[in-house]
C-alpha cells in the first residue's frame, strides 16, 4: 500500500477503493446507516454513476445483470436488514449463475451490537449461504485490505457474489491508512496434458456432444470454443440460459437444455458416447432433473471442465476432470490439433438439423397473438448485438425456442429462475451498452414484482422495451396445478393494472396488443419512442408452453387420475 499523509473518513477511503477497483457503476437504495459512503460518492460523481432504485431487490439484480454483462463485479448498496432482506433475491441470483457482485450493507454502529439493534442482524448467517464470503469491516483502517478481498474473491474462480457490512461509526472514523493496488484476477488455469488427453478421449468417440455454460465467459473465450467445436466438427448445446455463448447460426450449435428443451436434444444427450462440458455444472435444468445424465456416474463417458475443483465430481464423476477457467481453457482447446471428425460427421449433421426444425413452429396455438411471429418481428427490426433479458415463466420459452442470439452477452437472465428479474436487468443492460437495443421480456407476475423500476429508468433517461406477456395468472404455478391437481387451482389467477396506462404515468411509451397484427406497429413505435417503453400483449391462457396448451395438459391430468 502506498502511504498517504491525509486523513479520511472510513467512507471516502471505500469511495477511494471502488474508483482504484475499476467500478463505474453503483446500484443502490439509499439508507442512513452508509450515509458517509454516499457523502463520499457524491465528491467521485465524476467517476462512479450512482443508480438510485426504487426497491433493493431491483438494486441488485441490476447490479447482477451488470456482473453478467461486464465480467466486472457489480456494485450493490443497500441499507440494514429490511434492505439487505429486499436485496438478498439479487445476490441468490449472482450465486446461482457465478456472476461477480459486491454488495455493500449499512450495519449498526459497533458499540451497539448483539443488542438486537434497530435493523440488526448477523450479515455473515444471513447472507453466508448465499455469498462466497460475507465480511465486516471492523476499523476505517482495514478498509483497503478487505474490499481489496472482497474484490478478489467475487472474481477469482467460480465468479460469485461477496457481501461487506458496514458499521456506520466506522464509515465515519479518521483513518491515515494506504491504497490497496487495483484486484488482479486470478483463475486455474490448464494442464497441456488435459488437453492431449481430451483430444484422444474425443478421437475415440462415436457421438460426442459439447455442452458449454456457466460464468466467466467473455466475446474471445466465445469466439475461442466456436473455433474449437468448428475444427473438431462437434455438435454444442447451450445450458439452461447460455445460449448467446455459441453464435446460434453456426452449424455446430444445436440447441439449449433448459425448460424449452427439444425432445429431440434430450434424446441425443442421453445417447451420446461422450460430454465434453465446458463451464456448466450440469445442474437440474440444464440436465431435466438430472435425468438426461445420470448420478453419480454418467453412462456417457464425461470431460468436464470447472474453474472451481470443489465442483468437479460434486454431483458427477467425470472421465477426465479438468480445473480451468473457461477463457483459459478455450484458448487452448482452441490451439490443439483437430481430430478426425468423419466419425460423427452424420451425428453432428443430424443435431443440427433438429435444431432448426424446431425453430417451426409444431402446434397452432389458440387466441389472436401468435407468439413465434412476435419474436421473428424482434429478430427481423434489431441488430444482431441486441440484448434480451428475461424474467422467469413459461412465457420465456418463446424467446429461449424461436430467438437467436448471435453476439456474446446477449442473453440476460437468471438462471435462478428468479421472477422480477427482467425490468431492472433491462435497465442496467441499456445503461451498461446505451448504443445497443435492449428487449426485456416478462410476465404479468413477474411485471408486478419490479415495475415500479419504471420510475428509476425515467429519472435516469434509460430506454429499453418491456414487453409484458399478460396472462391473467402465474401461468407456471396454474400449469403445475392443472397437471397434477387438474380442477382444482388455487392462488393463480391474478387481476392486473391496465399496463400501457400505468406505463404513461411515469411518462413511459405504452402500447397493447391484441392481435399479431398490433405488435410489429407497436415495437416499431417502441424503437423510436426515447424512453422506456411498454408493450402489453394479451395472451389467453390456453397458450401455456410452446409445445401444448393448458387444456391439454389438464386433459391429460384427468386421464392419470382416472387410470
Amino acid at each position: 500500500m502506498s502511504e498517504s499523509a491525509s486523513m479520511r473518513t472510513g467512507g471516502q477511503v471505500l469511495a477511494d477503493q471502488l474508483k482504484i477497483h475499476g467500478v463505474d457503476t453503483a446500484f443502490c437504495v439509499p439508507g442512513e446507516s452508509y450515509l458517509a459512503l454516499i457523502d463520499a460518492l457524491h465528491d467521485a460523481s465524476n467517476e462512479i454513476k450512482v443508480i438510485s432504485c426504487r426497491q433493493e431487490g431491483g438494486a441488485t439484480n441490476m447490479a447482477e445483470a451488470y456482473g453478467k454483462l461486464t465480467g466486472k463485479p457489480g456494485i450493490a448498496m443497500v441499507t440494514r436488514a429490511p434492505g439487505a432482506c429486499n436485496g438478498s433475491v439479487g445476490v441468490h441470483t449472482a450465486m446461482q449463475d457465478s456472476t461477480p457482485m459486491v454488495i455493500l450493507i449499512g450495519q449498526v454502529a459497533r458499540d451497539q451490537e448483539y443488542r438486537e439493534a434497530f435493523q440488526e442482524v448477523d450479515y455473515r448467517q444471513f447472507y453466508g449461504a448465499l455469498c462466497k464470503w460475507v465480511g465486516q469491516i471492523e476499523s476505517a483502517d482495514r478498509v483497503p485490505e478487505m474490499v481489496s478481498k472482497a474484490f478478489h474473491h467475487a472474481m477469482s474462480g467460480r465468479p460469485g457474489p461477496v457481501a461487506l457490512a458496514l458499521p456506520e461509526d466506522m464509515l465515519r472514523d479518521l483513518t491515515d491508512t494506504g491504497d490497496a493496488d487495483p484486484f488482479k484476477t486470478v483463475r486455474p488455469g490448464v494442464d497441456p496434458a488435459d488437453i492431449a488427453a481430451m483430444q484422444e478421449m474425443l478421437s475415440s468417440a462415436e457421438r460426442p456432444l459439447m455442452i458449454v455454460g456457466g460464468g466467466g465467459w467473455n466475446e474471445t473465450a466465445c469466439a475461442d470454443i466456436l473455433a474449437y467445436a468448428e475444427a473438431n466438427g462437434l455438435p454444442v448445446a447451450a445450458s439452461f440460459r447460455c445460449q448467446d455463448i455459441v453464435d446460434n447460426n453456426s452449424d455446430c450449435y444445436v440447441g439449449e437444455l433448459g425448460t424449452s428443451v427439444n425432445a429431440a436434444l434430450a434424446a441425443r444427450v442421453k445417447e451420446a458416447d461422450l460430454l465434453l462440458v465446458v463451464g456448466a455444472r450440469l445442474g437440474e435444468m440444464t440436465t431435466s432433473g438430472y435425468s438426461l445424465v445420470q448420478t453419480p456416474r454418467p453412462a456417457q463417458k464425461l470431460i468436464h471442465i470447472y474453474s472451481d475443483p470443489d465442483e468437479l465430481g460434486r454431483v458427477y464423476q467425470a472421465d477426465l476432470p479438468i480445473a480451468a477457467a473457461v477463457d483459459r481453457f478455450a484458448a487452448a482447446a482452441r490451439q490443439a490439433p483437430a481430430v478426425d471428425a468423419s466419425a460423427w460427421a452424420e451425428w453432428a449433421g443430424a443435431a443440427r438439423e433438429d435444431y432448426l426444425g424446431n425453430l417451426a413452429p409444431t402446434l397452432e396455438m389458440p387466441g389472436a397473438v401468435d407468439m413465434v411471429q412476435v419474436i421473428a418481428d424482434i429478430q427481423a427490426r434489431v441488430s444482431d448485438d441486441a440484448i434480451i433479458t428475461c424474467d422467469a415463466g413459461n412465457f420465456s420459452g418463446w424467446s429461449q425456442r424461436f430467438y437467436r442470439y448471435s453476439t456474446y452477452p446477449s442473453q440476460i437472465a437468471p438462471t435462478s429462475g428468479a421472477m422480477g428479474y427482467s425490468v431492472p436487468a433491462a435497465i442496467a443492460s441499456r445503461l451498461t451498452y446505451p448504443n445497443r437495443p435492449v428487449i426485456g421480456f416478462v410476465g404479468d407476475g413477474g411485471f408486478m414484482m419490479s415495475g415500479q423500476e419504471f420510475a428509476t429508468a425515467m429519472h435516469y433517461g434509460i430506454d429499453p422495451i418491456i414487453i409484458v406477456v399478460n396472462n391473467n395468472a402465474y401461468g407456471t404455478i396454474r400449469m403445475h396445478q392443472e397437471r397434477d391437481y387438474p380442477d382444482r387451482t388455487i392462488a393463480t389467477g391474478l387481476t392486473n393494472p391496465d399496463f400501457p396506462k400505468w406505463a404513461e404515468s411515469f411518462g413511459a411509451f405504452g402500447a397493447l396488443v391484441e392481435k399479431t397484427a398490433d405488435f410489429a406497429p407497436a415495437f416499431e413505435a417502441a424503437l423510436g419512442a426515447g424512453r422506456i417503453s411498454l408493450i402489453e400483449i394479451r395472451l389467453d391462457v390456453d397458450v401455456i408452453t410452446t409445445r401444448t396448451t393448458l387444456s391439454a395438459i389438464r386433459d391429460a391430468g384427468r386421464a392419470r387420475q382416472a387410470s
